[in-house]
């Protein structure tokens, strides 16, 4: 199995970032993106469980409905991109995914392409270097290790029995999800819309873009007529809905709710004026 050390660094910083909070006692996790070859997987990026997660010190349930609409924006990078598998923590030294997991995992692997799943136990049992340096450290071939916390790696088929050993090998490369990060709330707090809005629509692309309060998160239904689209920016509390026609671009107030629903409300009207 390969990761780009991309991944890797992301992996152990929110996993870092995460303890430290309000919430660092409760369990976290991530959705792994790659591309699967005849022998190997490469895991080219990550997804949070996202802060509306629902979680406690023994389990993780992620926003699955963020996730599904922040792979359609990490798709349009790479449209090879599937869903390869899971990481997610465990309290104390339990490395290894308990019997629960199994059973969960063994089912929802039959759903991926070849029938088998990666997955990742991360721990914050690693032992720290003594003079403070913070280096990683690869003990076994299935696991990497810094700053105390320690991701250990297998994978599952769909028949198995038990999990394997997945041995590692770290690769100069992307997380391809990491520009969305700042905008990740945007993604929770539309999912299901916008979701719905990429699914009846086959022009929809998003973009992060700088808007008033820092990242904002761009939709761009394109039209038939090429350079033409409907651009709907969710910057912080709020929603701005652009026409762009060619060279031209009209800011426009739909009085809408929601961003699905601005869209179609100036379809609509364009549609009316023909």
């Amino acid at each position: 199995m390969v990761l780009t050390d991309e991944v890797n660094r992301t992996l152990f910083g929110e996993y870092a970032a995460h303890r430290a909070g309000d919430r660092g006692d409760e369990e976290i996790g991530w959705v792994l993106l790659g591309v699967r070859g005849p022998d190997t997987a490469t895991v080219l990026a990550t997804l949070p469980a996202g802060t509306e997660r629902d979680a406690g010190e023994a389990h993780v349930k992620f926003n699955s409905a963020a996730q599904a609409v922040a792979s359609r924006a990490v798709r349009q990078k790479d449209r090879r991109l599937a869903l390869l598998g899971v990481v997610h923590t465990h309290p104390g030294s339990l490395r290894h995914p308990s019997r629960g997991d199994f059973q969960g995992d063994r089912d929802w692997v039959r759903q991926l392409r070849g029938g088998e799943g990666v997955f990742a136990i991360g721990t914050a049992d690693a032992d720290q270097n003594a003079d403070g340096t913070t280096v990683g450290c690869h003990p076994t071939p299935n696991t990497q290790c810094l700053g105390g916390l320690r991701f250990s790696w297998y994978t599952l088929a769909a028949d198995a029995k038990k999990y394997q050993d997945a041995a590692l090998e770290l690769v100069i490369g992307p997380d391809l999800a990491r520009d969305l990060r700042p905008v990740w709330p945007q993604f929770e707090a539309h999912a299901a819309r916008l979701d719905r809005l990429a699914q009846q629509q086959s022009r929809v692309r998003f973009e992060v873009v700088e808007g008033k309060y820092g990242p904002a998160l761009a939709v761009v239904v394109g039209l038939a007529e090429p350079g033409h689209g409907v651009r709907v920016v969710l910057d912080g509390p709020e929603a701005r809905y652009v026409y762009e026609a060619g060279e031209s671009a009209f800011q426009v107030d739909p009085e809408a709710s929601a961003p699905d629903e601005g869209v179609y409300r100036i379809l609509a009207e364009l549609a009316a004026r023909g």
